[in-house]
């Protein structure tokens, strides 16, 4: 499986499971303070994995892929966005093996409450629930875009941008950062994408209440993206211990970026 690594190869191995839309270099920004904290970052280039791996072969094949990784070692696990979804469900198939999840902007299971009218998404998570065929020319249509016109599908999806992210989004570093990342996931991985966004509309809460690993939850108040109700309903329904840290005024990739150094730093104490 493709896979990217930051920090310091030799330091502590922590899988980290991107966005969607998204892709492994999303990571790029821990580089720094994985190498201040001896850490290893790997992220697992999910979308290219083969899209007729669905639900529990496909949970699995992560995980396995992890255990072989780990080499014996128990690892952690970070998980941002929609990617909170997958690091949940592989924890699952990695009893004993995990020492701790952290949680950023992290998207709760639509079957769990009435969260869609606050998301940015909404009409996207509908298509996809109940009219599949119009998501999936959707997402190749987004392809398309990202493959001949990416600042405008860049333009497009950080049109609805909240909190601090909306400064953000006009800075030519976040731009230059976050473009090639739709550009990866729609091409070549556009199937990918929308078997994870398949898989996360359907119904899945009773995985968060088997989740019973230790938990940090990291959340903006002005996410809109995955709006905060999430994370307090992770936060209460998560089985182990959990804990939520919520940053004033931060949105969806404000709450990463301030994220970052503060769960680098918990994992090098862990």
């Amino acid at each position: 499986m493709k896979s990217v690594e930051y920090g310091n190869s030799e330091g502590k191995t922590v899988i980290y499971f991107h966005g969607a839309p998204g892709a492994p270099e999303e990571c790029a920004i821990f580089d720094r303070f994985a190498k201040e904290n001896n850490l290893n970052i790997v992220c697992y280039d999910r979308f290219s994995i083969n899209s007729s791996l669905k639900n529990q072969a496909y949970y699995q094949k992560l995980a396995d892929a992890i255990i072989d990784k780990a080499n014996g070692q128990q690892v952690d696990l970070i998980g941002f966005s929609i990617g909170c979804h997958a690091a949940i469900e592989t924890s699952l198939y990695l009893q004993g093996k995990i020492r701790n999840i952290h949680l950023i902007s992290a998207a709760a299971p639509l079957d769990a409450a009435s969260f869609l009218d606050g998301m940015a998404g909404k009409m996207v998570f509908l298509m996809a629930m109940k009219h599949s065929t119009a998501f999936t020319l959707l997402s190749y249509w987004q392809a398309l875009l990202a493959k001949l016109l990416p600042s405008v599908l860049f333009k497009m999806l950080f049109a609805s941008a909240a909190g601090k992210d909306k400064e953000l989004s006009k800075t030519s570093a976040f731009i230059g950062y976050a473009t090639p990342l739709l550009t990866h996931c729609f091409n070549p991985n556009v199937k990918g994408y929308i078997r994870e966004i398949n898989q996360y509309v359907s119904p899945w809460k009773e995985s968060v209440l088997k989740c019973n690993v230790n938990t940090h939850i990291w959340h903006g108040t002005s996410d809109n993206w995955s709006p905060i109700d999430m994370a307090n309903y992770l936060k209460d329904n998560i089985s182990g211990p959990t804990t939520l840290e919520t940053m004033q005024g931060l949105s969806h990739y404000t709450c990463l970026y301030a994220a970052v150094p503060k769960v680098c730093n918990q994992l090098a104490k862990a």
